[in-house]
Order: C-alpha cells, then structure tokens, then sequence
C-alpha cells in the first residue's frame, strides 16, 4: 500500500499539516528505517544505528515500509538494494513520489556499481557495500537526515508563504507581483489605473499580510514562491 501523498499536490495545506511537518523538521528524536531481510545483517545495523543514538525502526521488505502509517516521518531511509518483491530503486521511486523530503541510502551485497549509479542520479545520499564499514554507515546516515530536515523546513516554510499570499484580495495580488519586479507606487497605480496613494494602502496591506519587513524581504518570498512554481511545472 503507497504512501498518502503527506504534501498533498498542489491542493492547499490546513494550520495541521504545517505544524506537523515542522515538528517532525525540528524534533530533536532522529528517526531512521532499516530495510534489510537478511536477519542477521538487519539486527548488525539496528544495534549500530541504535547504539549511535538513532531510533531505528526495521522493516524486512519495503512493502512493509510503505504500509506503515507514519513512513513518511523518518530522516533517512537506510535499504538494501537487492530486496524481495520490490527492489531498492523501486522503493526509491516510490518515495520520490511520494514522499519527495526523505532520504534514502543504499546498501548492497552484490557490488553492483552501475545500480548505485542510477540511485545516485535519482538522489540517493549514498551506496555502501557489505559489509558495511560503521564509520561510512554513520557518516551516510547523517548527511540523510540533515539533507530531509533542511527540505522539511523548506517545505514548512513554503507553506506558511502559499497560506499568507493566498489571503491577499485579487488587487493586493496585483500590486505584489508589480512591486516585486521593481515598479514604483506611481508605476503600478499608472498600471493598475488607480491612484499611488491607493497603492500604497494596498503595498501596507501586502506587507502585513505577507510578514514582511523590508521590500527586499518580499522579494525574498516572491522569490521562493516562483521557484517551487517552477520546480512543479517541470516535474
């Protein structure tokens, strides 16, 4: 069973799903999933990611990881390539989709170079071999769970910018694209066919709503703004 799509598309986010992505961002507990269904292997690495204080949840087959409630919460996502039923990269492929924040990185028995290749390329952290060396192991792991913290802040952050603009009336969204290009008050209200001092009221009201202090600071935001749209357009 796929994971519920936790950014939901392009539809808009509830108060609930920006709190719930910033505390699973800022949390201080560090949550990794092992899959591996080599017995041994998986108990090896629980005891090492435990022991470097990680809370490690194992799975022994990604179907197992897909189906769990709360898999779109870990840090990082520590797997066996070469898993039953579905694979190591169609795990990944799945989480991409699904779950475009988390980490994955890959472990392998079979030194198949060419595999970590492609799960580097579609953004893998890294691709160890068994047996895997600890030092790697954590060091791996650790760039995972900074990389998904810092996408799950810029994800919280992108909400909070999409909730505030969209409370802008229709002529607040107007003089907000116009200001953020450059244009004076005069410029936009010749533009908008209405009077700088009317612009200016609504330039206030944009700058309120939108928690900016400083044009540049808006600009900042309408940055941000326009590359998520980007990045959407060409997925």
């Amino acid at each position: 069973m796929p994971i519920a799509d936790p950014l939901g598309g392009n539809k808009s986010r509830s108060a609930e799903d920006v709190q719930h992505i910033k505390a699973v961002a800022t949390t201080g507990r560090v949550r990794v999933a092992l899959v591996e269904d080599d017995e041994r292997v998986r108990q090896a690495l629980v005891f090492e990611l435990s022991t470097a204080g990680y809370a490690v949840t194992p799975y022994t087959c990604a179907e197992e990881l897909l189906a769990a409630a709360d898999a779109g919460e870990f840090d990082c996502i520590v797997a066996d390539m070469c898993l039953p039923k579905m694979n190591g990269l169609q795990l990944q492929e799945e989480l991409n989709r699904t779950v475009p924040y988390a980490s994955i990185l890959f472990i392998t028995g079979h030194g198949d170079l060419s595999l970590g290749m492609q799960a580097m390329r579609k953004g893998a952290v890294d691709f160890l071999e068994k047996p895997v060396d600890d030092q790697a192991l954590l060091s791996s792991t650790t760039r995972g769970v900074q990389l998904s913290r810092r996408r799950r802040a810029e994800e919280s952050q992108l909400i909070e910018l999409d909730e505030r603009r969209r409370s802008l009336t229709s002529r607040e969204h107007e003089v907000f694209d116009l200001i953020v290009i450059g244009l004076l008050n005069k410029q936009v209200g010749a533009q908008l066919g209405t009077t700088e001092r009317t612009v200016k009221a609504h330039r206030a009201r944009v700058m309120d709503k939108m928690g900016a202090s400083s044009l540049a600071d808006l600009v900042r935001m309408a940055g941000i703004l326009e590359n998520h749209a980007s990045m959407r357009t060409t997925r």
